[in-house]
């Protein structure tokens, strides 16, 4: 819902937003303590996020956007939270379960995009 405004947003251009809006991503997180790891696997390329909890990194955006900045990921409540600091004001992401459902909220400057994933069983 919303992908290519959200995109648009992050400055993508009109021939990769066209593509990414067409693909179906699946995603695998891998939990243990206070280290996750978020892979985000498509047809076109693979994302892996790997990180500690509350500990501040930097995000190379390289294969989404061409950017870097600085991402912390922290539980609040029962969401998974990140926020994303640099170029683009607001963004980031949450993540929450609801049933067999993981839901995804990313937000960039204004925009807001939201998906919903199917646990595979």
């Amino acid at each position: 819902e919303n992908m290519d405004n959200y995109l648009r947003a992050l400055d993508i251009n009109v021939v990769l937003r066209k593509l990414v809006c067409l693909l179906k991503p699946d995603k695998e997180i891998i939990h243990t303590g206070d280290h996750m790891v978020i892979r985000t696997i498509t047809s076109l390329r693979d994302y892996v996020m790997d990180f500690d909890l509350g500990v501040q990194f930097e995000e190379d955006l390289g294969p989404v956007d061409g950017r870097k900045c600085q991402t912390t990921v922290s539980w609040e409540g029962d969401q998974l939270v990140c926020e994303q600091l640099g170029e683009k004001r607001n963004r980031g992401w949450r993540h929450w379960l609801e049933g067999d459902q993981l839901h995804l909220r990313m937000t960039a400057e204004d925009e807001v995009c939201v998906q919903v994933f199917q646990k595979v069983k």
